[in-house]
């Protein structure tokens, strides 16, 4: 099987206690769950259902915090912000309004009425979105046209340990409709492909790119 970022050969291993399969690259440390176990939207959304999302939560505001903290000392004022795959609550982007960032989103299934077509922004987040992806690199190339020039794209998600013994005891992967999963090695190479930059990442679950002019 040929990696869907960098098209070189993959290599399988499988979970003896779920029977999952997983294919990794070694070339750009992808590594996703075999296409029998991808789940369909609607299955999906029914697993988004049981999220307890409050916006006025405190801990799900700090949890966005954190990600604000990381990425706008690094972009410094956006004129245009969009939230891609917000799912069902807008709270990422009323804080980025808060921060006097106007901010657009768009989930294609809690808002997939905010069409993105023929917008450009300044800055694009999207948190705990690339995970849940089938095709990650065709999604990547849309959020980067979706950009201008010098424009950044902020992403969340975790990174995975590179180690099949520590993967296997991640507690990640074991979300079913996680299926696709990154270094920033990853990110990086999907960046060479598109003539874009990785600016910072904090080691952990966040990288933030930007578009070259």
């Amino acid at each position: 099987m040929l990696c869907s970022i960098c098209h070189h050969e993959m290599h399988s291993f499988c979970d003896t206690k779920t029977a999952i399969c997983y294919f990794v690259c070694d070339n750009c440390d992808f590594l996703c769950k075999s296409a029998e176990h991808h789940q369909d939207l609607n299955t999906q959304k029914a697993r988004y259902a049981l999220h307890q999302n409050d916006e006025n939560d405190r801990g799900y505001q700090a949890y966005f915090q954190r990600f604000l903290d990381f990425v706008l000392p690094l972009v410094g004022k956006p004129e245009s912000a969009l939230d891609f795959g917000c799912g069902a609550s807008t709270l990422l982007a009323k804080m980025l309004e808060e921060n006097g960032i106007p901010c657009d989103y768009f989930d294609p299934l809690f808002h997939p009425q905010n069409t993105l077509e023929n917008k450009k922004y300044q800055l694009i987040v999207s948190t705990e979105v690339f995970e849940h992806l089938h095709q990650p690199k065709a999604v990547f190339e849309v959020l980067l046209n979706g950009l201008d020039a010098g424009g950044y794209l902020a992403l969340q998600t975790q990174f995975h340990p590179n180690d099949i013994k520590a993967f296997l005891g991640w507690y990640y992967h074991q979300d079913p409709t996680h299926i696709s999963f990154f270094t920033v090695k990853t990110f990086s190479v999907l960046c060479e492909a598109f003539g874009c930059e990785v600016l910072g990442d904090n080691q952990k679950n966040i990288v933030l790119i930007r578009k070259k002019n």
